[in-house]
């Protein structure tokens, strides 16, 4: 079996190096097996193509396909079709894998298609975030690393004839957010089961929080509110209603917790400021998405309101 991982890239070279070379040190599959990466690059600007070409030697497994920009959902989608695995597997270019990554996921899916006697079903493996970027292998899995979405991206494992018949990635889906958890609807009601396959661990790295990240993460919310429509637009439930947070209850959560936005990214920032120089910029990030859900609980309103949508 052939396994084709699927991953799209923008401007990330120093952590996509890393996610490449531990792809490239995997454990030897089981004998009749075999796997390529799928590096879909979405017009970096950061030498991510030239790095590619100059080190084509060192990543025997590597196929590079180039797109203008135009988000992940495209790069994935491209990605798909130039797959030629039977099995695909999506991650980010920020995740860097255990050295048993393909294995488990192979093991875990193949078990559960002798078990189903079908191929409907997905391998979720875990996701551990960390700010290391020497060694992020080294953070340990945390309570903050559950998740509770039914189909994301960061490190999924599914037969591409199963993705296929989903429809893929909706490409509607052009600014941040909410493309995967959306393609997961349509695969929940195909009746394709999620089976976790926690040993399938990557770490996803990004960096400690610093005051001049704030105004992108709050562009970032922004955009996920219009994204959060789109969702609904499409599958307007109210299942879809609390994974976007589209609810009365989420408004009065968010109100009570900011204290009706007195506590947000500008208020807050002395105190974000403290906590960085401290040596918490993982406390300082928790305590900023307290604001953060707020701006997208509020612009999602707006826009709703905006649109004639109750």
């Amino acid at each position: 079996m052939l396994v084709s991982v699927v991953i799209p890239t923008y401007n990330r070279l120093p952590i996509l190096q890393q996610c490449l070379r531990a792809l490239e040190a995997q454990q030897p599959l089981d004998p009749g097996d075999s796997f390529e990466v799928v590096l879909v690059d979405d017009g970096s600007t950061d030498g991510t193509v030239e790095w590619i070409e100059r080190e084509a030697a060192a990543l025997p497994h590597v196929r590079l396909i180039c797109q203008e920009h135009g988000g992940p959902a495209i790069g994935r989608n491209l990605g798909v079709d130039h797959a030629k695995g039977e099995v695909i597997i999506f991650i980010d270019s920020d995740l860097v894998v255990v050295p048993e990554f393909l294995r488990h996921h192979v093991h875990s899916l193949r078990q559960a298609w002798q078990r189903d006697g079908n191929r409907l079903c997905f391998t979720y493996g875990a996701v551990i975030n960390t700010h290391n970027f020497e060694s992020p292998e080294s953070e340990p899995h945390k309570l903050s690393d559950l998740s509770w979405a039914y189909f994301a991206t960061g490190n999924v494992a599914i037969d591409k004839t199963v993705l296929q018949e989903s429809g893929l990635f909706d490409p509607s889906f052009q600014l941040y957010g909410w493309e995967d958890l959306e393609l997961g609807e349509r695969l929940r009601r195909m009746g394709v089961r999620l089976v976790r396959c926690p040993a399938a661990a990557g770490y996803h790295w990004h960096p400690p929080l610093n005051l001049e990240q704030v105004p992108e993460l709050v562009r970032k919310e922004r955009e996920r509110a219009k994204m959060g429509l789109v969702f609904y637009r499409k599958h307007p439930t109210r299942r879809v209603r609390f994974i976007i947070q589209f609810t009365i209850w989420h408004r009065l959560l968010w109100e009570l917790l900011t204290l009706g936005g007195l506590l947000n990214e500008r208020s807050l920032r002395p105190l974000l400021a403290w906590l960085i120089r401290r040596g918490h910029p993982g406390v300082a990030m928790e305590l900023l998405r307290l604001p953060l859900n707020r701006i997208s609980v509020v612009a999602m309103q707006r826009e709703a309101q905006a649109a004639g949508i109750a």
